[in-house]
């Protein structure tokens, strides 16, 4: 299993479950799962909810400030990578 950097976390959202990504390398889009790995977090999961400015949108690119619904917590410089299977 590969896996390509993405971006990073630049912030999260306790109460909605949201990490904020700042994508720089790959793009992201509905249906990709990805990777979300910093010291204390180590996360996979499918990503099926993406927003740019409260707009949901299907795909990411570099430059793009993207909000992610996560699973579990994520904390602030952790990197996101996509999982290529």
């Amino acid at each position: 299993m590969e896996e390509k950097r993405v971006g990073k976390v630049v912030g999260y959202f306790a109460k909605i479950g949201v990490a904020a990504i700042e994508i720089e390398e790959e793009g992201l889009k509905i249906g990709d799962t990805i990777h979300i790995k910093g010291h204390t977090t180590d996360l996979t999961q499918q990503v099926t909810s993406m927003q740019i400015e409260k707009q949901p949108i299907q795909e990411a690119k570099p430059g793009d400030a993207v909000g992610v619904k996560v699973d579990d917590r994520v904390r602030r410089g952790d990197t996101v990578y996509k999982v290529i299977e």
